[in-house]
């Protein structure tokens, strides 16, 4: 959720920023309702401090032996003008959170102007592309006779869903392990086991709410099935006054995510790319103000490690203003080389998403020194996708035969394998 001091301080500049992110100007709504709600309060204020001095007179006349009844009808007058106050005080204090709720975050200046992903601009590449003396196939073709299995899925639970079996399932397992082996051990991030149910509080907290319900799935009970991670793992300190001490707080969980891709219909039909139900490992970081930016750096590297250690051919790319989730000011994609497609395929999103989340959360820190509180920053990134790094294994693995040679990372969490041969599962 956006400052709205920084808002009624610079309304050109908010409505610049939202500007580059295609959103309408709004900073006029803003002044309004924050200009109502501060009236409001004031005359709640004056109103109370009128009726307390009025209230000294009713019981000086008593005192006196004189009639209270003019005092008595003031009290009550201006009973009734506190009450309107606060009553107009808590209307216009929940449109201005209401309208400030579905504001997206303001991209940083480094960030470049761009209506969507073909604006983003490259930072780097990793690893050259393999070239092939066959036609390369793709993942839904070489992962079936391996025991990946979309005909189950669909049975089960219908379009977008897979099932695995052997050699298959072991080798997502055996990604996700090897992933937070990486991160906890390497990277000092702490494993976390949350939950996958959330209640609408946390959803707000990150900003899938109340913007993005029609992407989510909603249990009978009310409670939300994640989409990341990144929910409760950021939602962990909400309401929280942390010490300094506590911070940099970087945590790592894999966990099935649930989205029901309501935006996306018609793309990535085939295969894996884009499931209702996937596997990811994510990384989330909380920091104090003014870390942020360096973290995003840190986390980024933290990811790129991944992808280097399976030897996948990557690249890295600043997203444009167009192109950045709803919660971030600068957000690094990592794409990753699939053959079968002739392209890179995001594989993982890095976001510093300043104090936007921690306003919504509430969560802050007390500075060593200093007066009062100041909201802390959080940062995301998956570390990474795990079904996308399948893909990426069995699509720049594979062999004219239709067998698949393992990263040798990967080796040890197959429990020696190195090749995935179909007929062997």
């Amino acid at each position: 959720m956006l400052d709205v001091r920084w808002a009624r301080d610079n309304p050109e500049a908010l409505d610049k920023a939202l500007a580059m992110r295609g959103a309408a100007p709004i900073s006029s709504k803003v002044l309004e309702l924050d200009a109502s709600r501060r009236i409001a309060q004031t005359e709640f204020q004056e109103a109370q401090s009128q009726r307390r001095e009025a209230s000294k007179l009713i019981g000086q006349a008593k005192a006196r032996g004189d009639d209270a009844t003019e005092a008595l009808a003031l009290v009550a007058k201006l009973k009734e003008t506190a009450e309107d106050a606060e009553a107009a005080e808590k209307r216009f204090s929940k449109e201005l959170d209401d309208l400030l709720a579905g504001l997206p975050n303001l991209p940083m200046d480094d960030v470049p102007f761009g209506a969507d992903e073909s604006q983003n601009i490259e930072i780097r590449k990793v690893g050259a592309p393999r070239e092939f003396d066959f036609k390369p196939r793709d993942h839904v073709a070489l992962g079936s006779p391996l025991g990946m299995d979309f005909e189950v899925g669909t049975k089960l639970s219908g379009a977008r869903f897979v099932a695995m079996r052997g050699a298959m399932a072991r080798l997502e397992r055996a990604l996700a392990h090897f992933m937070l082996d990486l991160h906890v051990a390497e990277h000092g991030f702490t494993e976390v086991r949350p939950p996958l149910l959330v209640r609408d509080e946390a959803m707000f907290g990150t900003g899938q709410l109340p913007k993005f319900s029609e992407d989510l799935f909603q249990t009978t009970d009310g409670r939300w099935l994640i989409p990341t991670a990144e929910v409760p793992l950021t939602n962990m300190i909400a309401g929280e006054i942390l010490d300094p001490a506590q911070l940099p707080i970087r945590m790592t969980a894999h966990t099935p995510c649930f989205r029901s891709e309501a935006g996306a219909a018609g793309r990535d039909t085939r295969g894996m790319i884009r499931m209702h139900q996937f596997d990811k490992v994510e990384l989330v970081s909380i920091v104090e103000s003014g870390e942020g930016v360096s973290e995003l750096e840190r986390m980024t590297a933290a990811a790129e490690a991944v992808l280097k250690h399976l030897d996948l051919p990557y690249r890295t790319v600043l997203l444009c203003t167009g192109d950045m989730g709803f919660g971030a000011r600068k957000t690094y994609d990592l794409e990753v080389w699939l053959p079968s497609q002739e392209t890179y395929r995001e594989i993982s999103s890095c976001s510093f998403c300043g104090d936007f989340q921690a306003r919504r959360m509430n969560a802050r820190v007390r500075r060593v020194g200093e007066k009062g509180t100041v909201f802390v920053e959080t940062l995301n990134g998956s570390g990474v996708a795990v079904g996308r790094a399948l893909v990426a294994i069995l699509e720049n693995g594979q062999q004219a035969d239709g067998s698949v040679i393992l990263p040798k990372a990967l080796h040890p969490y197959m429990n020696g394998l190195e090749r995935l041969t179909p007929g062997e599962v």
